[in-house]
Order: structure tokens, then C-alpha cells, then sequence
């Protein structure tokens, strides 16, 4: 199988055109901050942490499955199964990785901190899917590299994970409206924009619910989900509590951020 960049930048522009465009023509939330400075931090972000990626972990997750197959390394290389089932079965266990992970880095402080950068984004649309801090990218890069040595995940499912995953965090991070009624049926199963607006809230409890990325059935199962914010989503405050300053939201102070504010999640 061919590296799939091409493919995958192909989606991520196509995605994130479509939901820019969702957004202006049908927006859920008045923008409380000004939108070019934000989009040009944020993206500014992503650049770094490609560049970061591509630098100092030469090994990405497509290349460390070509790697577990060649040497027939976890689980699914060593059972016999279907390629089909095997492909929908590693892509639904690295969702429910992202949940998981999502989840701890929530509650340990000192990962709270990095993951902290992405909730500090004072509003959220389409580019707070790309806002992470470098260290928690390396981090996840990391962690997902040695599941899928562990499970033994063909390149196939990484890409279809990876074109997922990229898609969705920019679907369910858009500032737009779907209908009350199609909501309320999509997120039985995927996770939508109304459903993770909720995780952005700054009430505590709200930012510690809705940890699904794609899938909403782990939050439904494990006990994380909060079906709407409790003012609203037209009145509800987007960002965490200690971070409010505007100027917090230019590149080096997203870099600097976990250094600088000291407190601790409140579960």
C-alpha cells in the first residue's frame, strides 16, 4: 500500500473547506473573538506540530503498521480473521483508544496542563480541531504507535482511522447548526458539533464530559455523557476559567501556556 499523505491532505482540505463553509452559512454560536486572529494561531500551531512530527518521530503510524505486518508483530497478525472484520475491528479499538486517552489526559494534572491549549481556544469552530499543543501531539503520536504494534493494525485501518479521525474532530468542532431533530438521532452514534460544544464549556463539569472524538457510544457506555450545556449553546462560555485573556491565544503563548498556569483539573 502506497503512504497515504497525499490522501489524507486531500481530505483534510476537502473537510475542512466544507466545514468553514457549513459554518458561515449556518452558524450555531455568535463568535466572541476576532476570527482571522484565531484561524492564523491556530494554523500556525498545526504547522509546528507537523513540522515537530515529521522531525523527531520518523516512524508515523502508517509506517509502524507497515513494520507490524512485515514482522508480524500483535495480535491481529497472529489470529486468523477476516481482513474486513479485522480492518472494522482495529478501527472501532483505536476510537475507543482515543477515548480512553482523551479521558486520562482530563484527569492526570500535569496532561491536563498540555491539553489544557486546546480547550483554552475562547471560542470553538472548525480550526479548534487542529489546536494541540506539540508535546501532547508527540505524546499521542507515541501512544498510538505502540497500539498499533500491540494489536497489530493493518496500514489499511490506520488510514481509514487516520481520514476519520482528522474529518470528524474538524466536523464535530464546527461552529453550525444541524437540525434539532437530526441531531438527536446522529449522536446515538457519531459524536456532533452540539454534543462536543458541551466538552467546551468552561463549567467544569461540562469540560469533563463528551470525550468521544467519533463514536458517541463510549461516552453513552462509560458514564461521560452530558446531553446539552446547562445555559445553553447560545449562552454558554467557551474555554476553561483561568485562561481569558485574548493575547493567550497568540502562538507563542499557546506554546508556553502548560509553563505558565498552574491548576490542577477539577474532576
Amino acid at each position: 500500500m502506497q503512504d497515504p499523505s497525499l490522501l489524507r491532505l486531500v481530505c483534510f482540505i476537502t473537510a475542512f473547506i466544507l466545514c468553514a463553509l457549513w459554518e458561515h452559512r449556518a452558524p450555531r454560536k455568535t463568535l466572541t473573538q476576532n476570527k482571522w486572529f484565531r484561524w492564523g494561531n491556530n494554523f500556525s500551531l498545526m504547522a509546528v506540530n507537523s513540522v515537530l512530527l515529521a522531525t523527531l518521530i520518523p516512524v508515523a503510524a502508517f509506517q509502524a503498521a507497515l513494520i507490524a505486518e512485515q514482522n508480524q508483530w500483535g495480535l491481529f497478525n497472529n489470529i486468523t480473521l477476516p481482513f474486513e472484520i479485522t480492518v472494522f475491528l482495529c478501527v472501532v479499538l483505536l476510537d475507543l483508544a482515543i477515548y480512553t486517552q482523551h479521558l486520562v489526559f482530563h484527569r492526570i494534572p500535569l496532561l491536563w496542563k498540555l491539553h489544557r491549549v486546546h480547550h483554552a481556544d475562547l471560542d470553538i469552530d472548525v480550526t479548534t480541531g487542529t489546536r494541540f499543543h506539540p508535546i501532547e501531539m508527540i505524546l499521542s503520536m507515541l501512544i498510538k504507535v505502540a497500539l498499533i504494534f500491540v494489536l497489530g493494525v493493518p496500514a489499511l485501518a490506520v488510514v481509514i482511522f487516520e481520514v476519520v479521525l482528522n474529518v470528524s474532530a474538524m466536523f464535530n468542532h464546527s461552529n453550525a447548526r444541524l437540525p434539532l431533530w437530526f441531531d438527536k438521532q446522529l449522536r446515538k452514534v457519531i459524536v456532533t458539533p452540539d454534543m462536543h460544544r458541551v466538552h467546551h464549556s468552561v463549567i467544569v463539569k461540562e469540560t469533563h464530559s463528551n470525550f468521544g472524538f467519533f463514536l458517541s457510544v463510549w461516552d453513552i457506555w462509560f458514564n461521560t455523557y452530558r446531553a446539552q450545556p446547562k445555559l445553553g449553546h447560545d449562552k454558554v462560555s467557551i474555554g476553561v476559567p483561568e485562561i481569558r485573556d485574548g493575547k493567550e491565544q497568540r502562538l507563542d503563548k499557546l506554546i508556553t501556556q502548560p509553563f505558565r498556569y498552574n491548576e490542577k483539573p477539577n474532576n
